[in-house]
């Protein structure tokens, strides 16, 4: 297996691993500090979410203030303290920072309560263990001044000796960038960095919703299909103050499944073609006599050709139902399935699955005219009854689907009369 670093890493062995669809309204911080009355509205919010971090909290505090304060940004410091057992809270507050109080443990929980109270119209996140230079803070900003909505960092070329373990910097990390990348396209070489900067009018199109540490996955994820304009700034990574309290295993499984389960293109539209087009040409080798790897195939090719194929589309379905879902109960925008969706409807699917019934029906008709000719005796048709039970799965499986599909749509259909 394998692990990530990154600002989530501090926090995803504290909830209970599940992905809940929380929006940002509903995830209202258990008590927000507001500034003074009359006070002039700060243009950078550096949000840092904070679990028991006493040993570093009020370091990364004045750093950040000494940064802002250097570069001449009028900004707020805003430390969001998720159920501290520490005196975390407090040494913030003396060290210059509004606290805000996020009692839902939860690395997303904590980001979702921070935006909440932000008051800035640039939002910079870091952690509260040391582990990145608060001196980057202008860099970020500057890059949001020129445009970008999101901007990441990007640790991989000067992470500092002892700062990242192997799993993390060899496997983790490359990989889950790379899936995301494949995925969604995003471009970025640190997708999991915990130092990055949007603008506070970008939430309201990113959407947030996870309260787990897979907030940071979520957060590109939804950047990328959005079409948001992000950017990417070369930072350092040090090793961090106290103890980690990363799950390595666990939360590297939680990024990844995140990954797959926002891409059902990926997850099952692309197997199940797979395994359909693998088991529609087992079946055409066997029926057409097609010498293969210097053989011939029969009964057992076509039973593996048969299942390949009825798992295959079963898996295709599923993957429609799930881009059906999240188009219509998500807001997830897709121009493939908004193209598919666009150009057939109900009648399509069930025609075409009648019409695979049909012909299933129809050979076992043959089969059973000759059964019936042999006067109820022995019968050796079994290459023909087994593309028979083929044809009659596949077909009921597409024209049920289809009108799941066609259910799934009437959201859409009261959606747009409303």
């Amino acid at each position: 297996m394998f692990g990530v670093a990154t600002s989530a890493g501090s926090w995803g062995c504290y909830d209970d691993g599940s992905t809940k669809q929380v929006s940002a309204v509903e995830q209202v911080p258990t008590e927000i500090v507001e500034p003074p009355a009359g006070a002039i509205p700060p243009t950078v919010s550096v949000v840092i979410p904070c679990l028991n971090e006493e040993e570093n909290i009020a370091q990364c505090v004045q750093a950040a203030r000494a940064a802002l304060t250097a570069a001449g940004l009028n900004g707020e410091v805003l430390v969001v303290d998720n159920a501290s057992e520490d005196n975390s809270a407090e040494l913030a507050r003396a060290a210059g920072a509004r606290v805000v109080y996020e009692g839902r443990r939860g690395y997303g929980s904590a980001y979702l309560a921070g935006f909440a109270a932000a008051k800035g119209s640039y939002i910079v996140m870091a952690d509260a263990d040391l582990t990145y230079d608060f001196d980057d803070i202008p860099r970020f900003v500057a890059e949001l001044e020129a445009g970008a909505q999101l901007v990441m960092g990007n640790r991989m070329n000067n992470i500092q000796p002892g700062a990242m373990h192997w799993a993390h910097r060899y496997i983790g990390n490359p990989l889950l960038t790379g899936v995301l990348n494949l995925f969604y396209r995003t471009g970025v070489n640190d997708a999991h960095c915990g130092m990055r900067a949007l603008r506070s009018d970008a939430l309201e199109k990113l959407d947030l919703r996870t309260t787990g540490m897979e907030f940071a996955s979520e957060m590109v994820i939804r950047a990328a299909k959005a079409e948001l304009a992000i950017a990417e700034v070369e930072i350092a990574y040090h090793p961090r103050g106290g103890d980690s309290k990363l799950s390595r295993f666990r939360d590297g499984w939680r990024h990844l499944r995140f990954l797959l389960v926002h891409s059902p293109t990926h997850l099952f539209i692309v197997p199940g073609t797979i395994l359909a087009g693998l088991g529609a040409l087992a079946t055409i080798t066997v029926l057409g006599h097609i010498s293969l790897l210097g053989r011939g195939w029969d009964l057992h090719a076509l039973i593996g050709g048969e299942l390949l194929t009825i798992i295959g589309v079963q898996v295709l379905a599923l993957g429609l139902c799930a881009h059906a879902y999240g188009t219509y109960f998500m807001g997830e925008k897709d121009a493939w399935f908004d193209a598919m969706r666009a150009r057939f409807r109900l009648e399509h699917g069930l025609a075409i699955g009648g019409l695979i019934t049909l012909g299933g029906v129809v050979i076992g008709a043959i089969i059973l005219y000759r059964w019936i000719q042999h006067g109820f005796g022995s019968l050796s048709e079994e290459n023909l009854a087994i593309v028979a039970s083929e044809l009659l799965i596949v077909g009921l499986q597409i024209f049920f689907s289809s009108f799941l599909l066609s259910i799934l749509g009437l959201r859409s259909v009261a959606r747009d009369r409303s």
